[in-house]
């Protein structure tokens, strides 16, 4: 082995996969940041009675989720410039092409939860004199997100590994580091070492959302 019985050469191999790491978690956190409240806002949409509004959100939401996330890269990295003369760098692109795709799913989760809370709190709401902000705020959100935090988790630990794609348009993330350096070396202990850092992030998120389960126990289904 190169690196893993050598603790210098593995030391140097984790200050070159450090820059990587920080893209890749700089993709991750700005595609939550944009995609979950962008897929509350389809979600309702989408729930509109007036198919004027609700429709071209479900196609939307079905071109989304029906073609490759790679794709959807590749068509916001180099169509959006042939369209409008208006370029975005590689990081850029990677971040609306995942919070695009990702608000998506987040979208029909979030419906889903929404439509599983019965009429009559609604009503009891209104016999309470409850606006319906007040309502969906105070309500049906708390409720919704006890709900959805089992799928929400399983999207995001999702998008960890789906980061990766981003090296389709050589965005210098945590994997396309590690090829970089295996390809270098003729080794393939980088991309186990990048597998690792995958695994522990992803470690993290289950740990967190097992405590925000915890503290969300009350509201039972």
């Amino acid at each position: 082995m190169r690196y893993f019985n050598n603790p210098e050469a593995l030391l140097q191999l984790l200050r070159t996969l450090q820059s990587g790491m920080s893209s890749t978690l700089f993709i991750f956190a700005a595609t939550l940041i944009f995609s979950i409240p962008l897929g509350m806002v389809l979600a309702l949409l989408r729930m509109n009675r007036h198919r004027a509004v609700s429709m071209p959100v479900a196609l939307y939401i079905l071109v989304m989720r029906g073609t490759p996330l790679m794709l959807q890269i590749f068509a916001i990295y180099f169509a959006i410039p042939m369209l409008t003369g208006m370029n975005l760098d590689r990081m850029a692109a990677t971040v609306v092409a995942f919070s695009l795709n990702y608000a998506a799913y987040f979208a029909e989760i979030f419906r889903g939860g929404m439509m599983s809370i019965p009429v009559g709190q609604h009503e009891a709401s209104k016999v309470l004199g409850l606006t319906r902000a007040q309502t969906f705020f105070h309500v049906v959100l708390p409720q919704v997100v006890k709900r959805v935090l089992l799928p929400v988790s399983n999207e995001v630990i999702t998008l960890v590994k789906d980061t990766s794609l981003a090296n389709v348009i050589a965005v210098g993330e945590l994997f396309r580091a590690a090829k970089n350096e295996s390809s270098r070396t003729a080794s393939i202990e980088p991309l186990f070492a990048a597998g690792l850092f995958y695994l522990l992030m992803n470690g993290a998120v289950t740990l967190f959302f097992s405590a925000v389960n915890r503290r969300m126990a009350y509201y039972k289904d």
